[in-house]
Order: C-alpha cells, then structure tokens, then sequence
C-alpha cells in the first residue's frame, strides 16, 4: 500500500470504533455495499429455498445434497479454468451476471407454472440446488476478492465492518421477502434479488478504480492486474490438499457443514411436518433468517475485531465450535422445534458475527492462485461434501431421534474447537515469515 500523509492525522471517534483509516473509507464503502447486495439477494431467496426442502420432506434433503454435491464438482473445474486464463476484473464481473441471468430464467419458469396452474415440484428442486451452488460461489468470489484487495493488517481491522455489510443486506432481504411474498408471490422476488446482484458488478468497477489508484505504482498486483492467474483447472484441488494449514480448513469446512446440515434436517422435518402453507412456510424461514442476522450485525459491527485483537484468530475461530457443542448438549436433553430454532438463529449468527469474517482473515497469509482457486474450492465442493456426508448419515441413523443423533455430533464438535486453535498459531506464525511467491507452497 502507498504511504497516506493523511493517516497520520488525529483519529476521530468512528475512525477508533471501526478501526479505519481515511484513505480507506472509500474502498470500505464500496465493499459494504457490494457484500450488502449480494447478500441480501441471497436472502430474499433463501426463505424461499428452505420451503421447497421442507415441501420435500426431511429425509429427501439427502437427495437434494447429493444432486447439489455432483453439480458443485463439476462447476468447481469450470471455475478454475475460467481464473487461470482471464484476468480477475474480468471473470468476477462475468460470475455475477452469469447468476443474475440465472435468475430471470428461473423467475420465467415459475411465473408459467403458476399461471398455468402447473406442478413446480421438479423446477423447486432444482432451484434448491442452483441456490445451494449460488451461495457458496458467489460469497467465497466476494471474499477472495477482499483478501485481494487489502492488507493483512487490513484485514484483521476491516473484515468485521465489511461483512456488516453482509449481515444488513442478510437483514433487509428475508425482511423484504416477508414483507412482499403475500403481495407479490414467490416468484417475483427473483426479479428484485437479480437486480441486486447485478449492480454488484458496479461496485466491482468502483473498487477497482480505489485499487488502481492505491497500487498505481504496482498495478499487476491485484484485482487490477491485467494478467490471470495461470495454471490449471485443478489447482485448487491440489493446493488444498497438499498445505496441511489448507487442508485443516477442508476438514473444519466439513465438520462445521455437518454439524450444520444435522440442525437442517430437523427444522425441515418440524416444519415439513406442520400444516402451514407455502408462503407461511416462507415467513417463518423469515423470521429465523432475519433475527441470524441481526445477531450477525451485532457480532461483525462491535464484537470479532476486538476477539481478534484481543483473544487471536484461533480462540476467536473456536467460539462457534464451542457454541455448537452446547447446544447440541441441550438438544440432546431437550429436542424440542423451539430448541432447534433458537439453536439455528444462534449459531448461524455466531458464525457469520465471528467465524467467517476471522476464516476469511486466514487466506491472507497464502497465495494469490490459492485466495481464488483453493478458497472456492474449499467453500464450495468442499462444503457441499460435509452436506452430503451429514445428510446420509443423519439419515441413517434418523431412527435413533434428534437426542441420539445430536450425541452422535459430540465428538465432531471438539475435533473441531482443537483444529481451530491450530489454525490460529499457524495463520500466527505464517503472518510473521515474509510473503512467499505464488509458486512457493
């Protein structure tokens, strides 16, 4: 980064709570209302995703992952061509327009089956799976995209505030579906999430121009380089499974997606199993997503900067671990839907408040190829795998109940405090070597 006279000036009272920098504000602005429309895109669109699970029942969600997994795995190659042989200001723009054009054609199908008083079992299915994919690629672009951008210093000061631009849009959008659904149908939030995404990719251009003009004597080594990043469409198959610090984020990316799915497939079945209709169904999803991230909010606004100033990464990382940990206990004595349902809201916002703002703080510390290609291969492939591990296996042992199954999660959960803490001292100690070529691994 270039050296700002202006950094040296008096820091105000924001300047202390949010930990910026002047020269930054621009940048951070932009990048809290790019995470704002894409997730709050993403969250006009959940509600409606989990009614399609539910309407399916609790013991299809293991077909509904299996189908999401095989066509996780085949776009996880498509995207590590298209990195290595574009430069990044191209292919990211192009990943937001593919998926808002995904939308309109999904909006096309259910308006006809509606007014057409046609069946949509089969296209709702298929949306699940699109959402699911959608989801992961688009967040996991958007952060490697911050971990582009700015500094590891950075990053331990801005990524709390950043992904409070997230957790407004996670806020606003299921609070404007609730809204809207009863007036306008299901269907025609698709409209409004598509165009949200869409101007996602001018807020790209935005951050762009902030780079350039930050790293004008240094162009090539961002976002704004005019170079891809070579190798092959596997690369971050094998980054992530040769680095051992690499690897454990594939193994606490399948234990938390495990542990998460199990809380899944409950709530579908108690909701699955109730008599509301579709769009009740929709706003009670609602509700649960809106009171997440509110809870999120308050986590990335005031709280995971000073864990992480204060207690490091790894015991940061290790709060969701040990929160699920607990409420798996109380499930386990008490497996009742309001249980289920505060323990989501929970631990979905723990997770977004703490742990995915100090994950993303770990890539800092690893190459450019392996930001883009490992990064999203772990937070999708990798993802969806703990999805459909989990799902199979609560589905196999369903006859026990949701107390045996959440015994059965126990030993998961502290494999997964322990692996945090691991984290946390290599990300420590990889932070104070010098910064290693992109081939160095």
């Amino acid at each position: 980064m270039n050296t700002h006279v202006s950094d040296v000036r008096p820091r105000n009272g924001f300047d202390r709570l949010f930990g910026l920098e002047k020269h930054e504000y621009l940048a951070v602005a932009w990048s809290f209302i790019y995470f704002f429309c894409i997730l709050s895109s993403y969250y006009m669109l959940r509600p409606v995703r989990e009614t399609m699970s539910a309407e399916n029942g609790a013991l299809n969600v293991p077909y509904l992952f299996s189908s999401t997994f095989v066509v996780m795995l085949l776009a996880a190659p498509v995207f590590g061509w298209v990195s290595s042989r574009y430069p990044r200001k191209q292919f990211l723009p192009w990943v937001y327009a593919f998926f808002s054009a995904n939308l309109l054609f999904f909006w096309a199908g259910f308006t006809y089956a509606i007014e057409n008083d046609i069946d949509y079992l089969w296209l709702g299915r298929t949306f699940f799976i699109w959402l699911s994919i959608f989801n992961l690629f688009v967040v996991s672009v958007f952060w490697s995209f911050m971990a582009d951008i700015y500094t590891r210093e950075q990053g331990r000061r801005l990524f709390g505030l950043i992904s409070a631009g997230g957790s407004t849009g996670a806020l606003a959008g299921p609070f404007a579906t609730r809204l809207l659904v009863s007036e306008i149908g299901f269907h025609n939030i698709l409209l409004i999430s598509a165009a949200l995404l869409f101007f996602g990719v001018y807020c790209i251009s935005r951050l762009r121009t902030w780079v350039i003009a930050e790293h004008g004597d240094d162009p090539d080594v961002s976002i704004a380089s005019s170079r891809p990043l070579g190798g092959s469409a596997i690369d971050g198959i094998r980054q992530a499974l040769k680095s051992r610090y690499l690897f454990s984020m594939v193994v606490v990316s399948i234990i938390a997606s495990l542990l998460g799915t199990a809380l899944y497939m409950f709530m579908a079945d108690f909701v699955g199993s109730s008599d509301m209709t579709t769009n009740e169904r929709v706003e009670t999803f609602s509700l649960i997503d809106g009171t997440t991230n509110v809870l999120s909010l308050i986590g990335q606004l005031f709280l995971v900067n000073r864990s992480v100033r204060r207690f490091g990464v790894g015991m940061t990382l290790a709060i969701l671990p040990v929160v699920s940990l607990l409420g798996l206990m109380l499930l386990a004595i008490n497996p009742a839907f309001i249980v289920v349902a505060v323990l989501t809201a929970v631990r979905r916002g723990i997770g977004f408040g703490f742990s995915k703002p100090t994950h993303d703080m770990l890539y800092s510390v690893v190459t450019p190829s392996e930001k883009y290609k490992a990064k999203n291969f772990i937070e999708t492939a990798v993802y969806r795998s703990g999805d459909l591990i989990g799902s199979w296996l609560i589905k196999f042992i369903w006859a026990i109940g949701i107390s045996g199954i959440s015994i059965v999660m126990l030993p998961f959960g502290v494999f997964w405090v322990l692996l945090a803490l691991w984290l946390g001292r290599d990300y420590t100690r990889r932070d104070r070597l010098e910064p290693v070529a992109d081939s160095a691994r």
